[in-house]
């Protein structure tokens, strides 16, 4: 490991305590360097507020910040050369007059775009990229999925019995999970920004979808009903988070509560997930039901999948689990009887 990339790992385990905080911006981790040693470091703390390379100037030490003007910094994702919820970056570092700049990968969004990079270099900054390039891509994989797809990250999550079944053949909810992969399951809820599920899972399940065993911000909620057939005394339909009924029959907003109508054909998904484009959700869980989940896999419109096995549980007769096609297993975690199994799609560049 050279000392470029000793740094830029620091950049991305800060960058990460920001999960599930700052979407839709990216999670970006800044660290100052003087002489092989740390006079600075931060991380984009809430969306909205200021940028990570601001939080690690802002923590430098009095004593210190006289060596600023002699130091590198280090940040995990190209500086802002644009003026949104927060001033540009770039202007910052130039007025610190910051020398050396190592950043680990180019920002796709548009607004900023390389901008960032040759704005630096026009000032007399000497930059330098590409550091953990694949690993500062994996850390904003959503961010960058959003920018260079037109679409939102799709994560698929399912849990099924040993024998693979999704759902017993009766009207009672088969409960496959342990508390503790229950947990879990919430954490990843609050890393999303949206939730969606099918009719019949929100009919027969009838799930609330916040993530009220973790602490944290819930998605918003989107339901696939074309044909409006749920009722609204399920517990999906309370005000506790945003609701989106994508549907075929009427467009209608009122409070925390949207009907977004769709064409109602072949093209379904990609109706759903362009529409979620145009909102600014940058990344969908999709937990179900099982005709959903493989529509999303048949379309090859997906990028991550988790799915729980609990090795103890078989049921005679029931419902299929989908089935999962051009990926590569990442790894597998056990927590007690549930094995959780992490798999990538195969065209994901991470």
């Amino acid at each position: 490991m050279n000392i470029h990339e000793k740094y830029m790992y620091r950049c991305i385990e800060l960058a990460k305590i920001g999960a599930a905080h700052v979407a839709p911006n990216p999670m970006v981790g800044a660290v100052l360097v003087y002489k092989d040693r740390i006079i600075g470091e931060g991380f984009h703390e809430k969306y909205g507020m200021p940028h990570a390379e601001v939080n690690c100037l802002n923590s430098v030490k009095d004593e210190d910040t006289r060596l600023i003007p002699s130091s590198a910094l280090y940040v995990s994702l190209e500086p802002c050369a644009h003026h949104g919820k927060t001033p540009p970056c770039t202007d910052l570092i130039s007025e610190k007059k910051i020398p050396t700049v190592v950043v680990g990968c180019r920002d796709p969004f548009a607004e900023v775009n390389g901008k960032g990079i040759k704005k630096l270099q026009q000032a007399g900054i000497a930059v330098t990229t590409g550091v953990l390039e694949n690993e500062c891509k994996e850390l904003n994989k959503r961010f960058f999925t959003f920018h260079t797809q037109q679409r939102p990250y799709i994560l698929l999550k399912w849990a099924q019995t040993a024998n693979g079944k999704i759902s017993a053949n009766n009207t009672e909810r088969l409960l496959i999970t342990n508390e503790f992969t229950n947990r879990l399951v919430h954490k990843w809820r609050s890393e999303e920004m949206a939730i969606l599920v099918g009719t019949n899972t929100a009919l027969l399940d009838a799930p609330e979808l916040t993530n009220r065993l973790w602490n944290g911000k819930s998605p918003v909620r989107i339901v696939l009903d074309m044909d409006l057939k749920l009722p609204l005394s399920l517990k999906i339909f309370n005000q506790k988070q945003r609701i989106i009924i994508f549907n075929a029959v009427k467009y209608e907003e009122k409070e925390n509560l949207l009907f977004f109508k769709l064409k109602k054909d072949n093209g379904i998904i990609h109706h759903v997930l362009s529409a979620c484009h145009q909102m600014n959700i940058q990344s969908i869980m999709t937990e179900g039901g099982a005709k959903l989940l493989q529509s999303f896999i048949d379309a090859g419109l997906w990028d991550e999948a988790r799915i729980i096995t609990n090795t103890g549980l078989r049921v005679a007769e029931g419902l299929a689990s989908p089935k999962l096609s051009h990926f590569h297993h990442l790894f597998a975690q056990n927590i007690f009887t549930d094995k959780i199994d992490f798999y990538y799609h195969n065209t994901a560049p991470f």
